[in-house]
């Protein structure tokens, strides 16, 4: 379990026991009113002509035309730059003295352990992956010795098959997870001659449920799950290890393997940084000299160990040999599916505690986190990890958001390479949306100012995109399995940031959240 998924869970009751305490009923106290709010009470709100009506969980806005950050330009600043003072918004458990008054031990308790978790997140931390830790352990001793490199990720499959014969997350079924992970697993333990017994059981899993395939939304595919699968079946014939290969989910899977063999840029993804450096293992016909240059600072191929692993074993290289190395120590024998996750872990911690409203319990660890990000923000963004050659739009939104309303200096020059001809995708390059992507491009949309039209055209896209897939009931997301994303898409859309209250966004954010219970989608599930 990661530092990320501790810290939720101890949020999470944390914001249960400041629940408890205050019935769920909130203050809102904003510049020119103050009203009350219950959990089924009607709102009757005039801030500068815009009204909203709160009505069981459905709230309508009619808008101002401008946002306080364009109509109040000159206000919301701080030495030049755009401020929000979070303590000015929520004022009711300071003292006279701006210190923080805990309501119970319980909290206090809360909050400290919180605290112990914010300030040792250092390069992130997310659950083990089963299906990287086999490629990992399929590397052979680079000396030649014929022995396994990492032989405690051996020991880690051995000791985390689970109760049906699987491998893969626990807390939640996925086949696509779930089947990938166990091939894989049944592939290293075959390849090194190990516990036939677990094999055996692997493999009677897969016979069982590989048809469970055709069942799932294909919105919750692995990333690169078409490529890396059929790569894996064919390494599994080599060693003699009897799959299923007449399921109908297997001939759709290697019809879209063939169709995306057909569109990747084999030239240019030797040229040029690209998300394909992240799913190696599964392409054929790689030119590992030209690759090499585009390695990561830290040695691995797009901080993904499994393809990390498979690059090893092509060229014994010893930035990849001190990558693998560094993470199989630091999670005990297995590696997560993605690492390090420092960025990813920094952005979400901020804005969880700003939108649960408890952040004034957290300030200096908050000015931390905040002081991270922009130590590694760059002139394109960001990703999930520092250092990369590669960013994403999902990373660079959330990032471009907390820093601005924490008064840091950004522009907005880095949405452009997400942009072309009013459209964006979640990587440069790519052609495709995800509604994380979209939802958080769309709240960074609205803290813009004068001017700024990539900012305007973003919002446009974004909005429409948004309501384009609420409408047809298609607000899944190929990165998160959430409790309630249509509820935050809804709430967001209906309430501009501008307009909403921050204890009506955080009363029905505590309604929306997870905690625990959301599961993120990489290669595997994670959390």
């Amino acid at each position: 379990m990661g530092n990320y998924e501790i810290s939720l869970i101890l949020v999470n009751h944390f914001v249960l026991a400041v629940a408890k305490i205050r019935a769920l009923s909130l203050y809102a106290r904003e510049l020119d009113s103050t009203v009350f709010i219950t959990q089924f009470g009607a709102v009757e709100y005039d801030h500068h002509h815009c009204s909203v009506v709160l009505t069981g969980s459905k709230i309508q806005c009619k808008a101002v035309s401008k946002s306080p950050t364009e109509e109040y330009f000159d206000v919301l600043q701080k030495n030049g730059l755009p401020f929000i003072n979070w303590n000015d918004i929520v004022e009711d458990e300071l003292d006279k003295e701006k210190k923080i008054l805990y309501p119970n031990d319980e909290i206090k308790g809360f909050v400290e352990r919180i605290k112990v978790m914010l300030g040792s997140m250092d390069e992130g931390e997310i659950t083990v992956s089963a299906y990287d830790t086999a490629w990992v352990a399929l590397v052979q001793d680079i000396d030649g010795n014929g022995r396994p490199e990492f032989p405690s990720s051996l020991e880690w499959i051995v000791e985390n098959q689970l109760p049906n014969g699987s491998w893969g997350d626990h807390l939640i079924f996925s086949a696509h997870d779930r089947i990938i992970s166990t091939l894989a697993c049944v592939i290293a333990l075959t390849s090194w001659n190990v516990h036939p017994g677990k094999c055996q059981k692997g493999l009677k899993f897969l016979n069982d449920n590989i048809s469970k395939l055709e069942e799932e939304n294909p919105e919750h595919m692995p990333i690169g799950f078409e490529v890396a699968f059929p790569s894996l079946i064919d390494i599994a014939r080599k060693l003699d290890i009897q799959v299923p290969e007449d399921s109908p989910a297997l001939k759709e899977i290697y019809a879209r393997r063939n169709l995306k063999l057909t569109k990747i840029p084999k030239s240019l993804m030797h040229k040029v940084p690209t998300t394909l450096l992240h799913s190696l293992e599964g392409m054929p016909d790689l030119e590992w000299e030209k690759l090499l240059k585009l390695q990561c600072k830290d040695g691995s191929f797009l901080f993904s160990p499994s393809s990390t692993a498979f690059a090893l074993m092509q060229t014994k290289d010893q930035k990849c040999l001190q990558y693998l190395t560094d993470a199989v120590t630091k999670f005990n024998g297995g590696v997560p599916n993605v690492y390090p996750v420092d960025l990813f872990e920094h952005i979400w911690v901020v804005d969880r505690l700003q939108r649960l409203g408890i952040s004034r319990y957290f300030d200096s660890e908050i000015k931390d986190c905040v002081d991270y990000i922009y130590r590694y923000w760059t002139k394109d963004g960001i990703c999930w990890a520092k250092n990369s050659n590669v960013q994403d739009i999902d990373d660079t939104a959330m990032g471009f958001r907390v820093l601005r309303m924490h008064g840091y200096k950004v522009t907005t020059d880095v949405f452009r390479q997400f942009e072309k001809d009013g459209k964006f995708v979640c990587f440069p390059g790519q052609t495709t949306q995800a509604v994380t992507g979209m939802f958080n491009l769309f709240r960074a949309s609205q803290v813009l100012f004068p001017d700024e039209k990539i900012l305007e055209d973003a919002k446009k896209f974004s909005y429409n995109y948004l309501k384009e897939k609420q409408s047809t009931n298609e607000l899944l997301d190929k990165w998160i399995i959430a409790k309630d994303l249509p509820g935050e898409v809804e709430y967001a859309l209906d309430v501009p940031w501008y307009a909403s209250l921050p204890r009506l966004e955080t009363r029905f954010y505590l309604e929306q959240y997870g905690g625990e219970d959301d599961v993120w989608i990489g290669k595997t599930l994670y959390r």
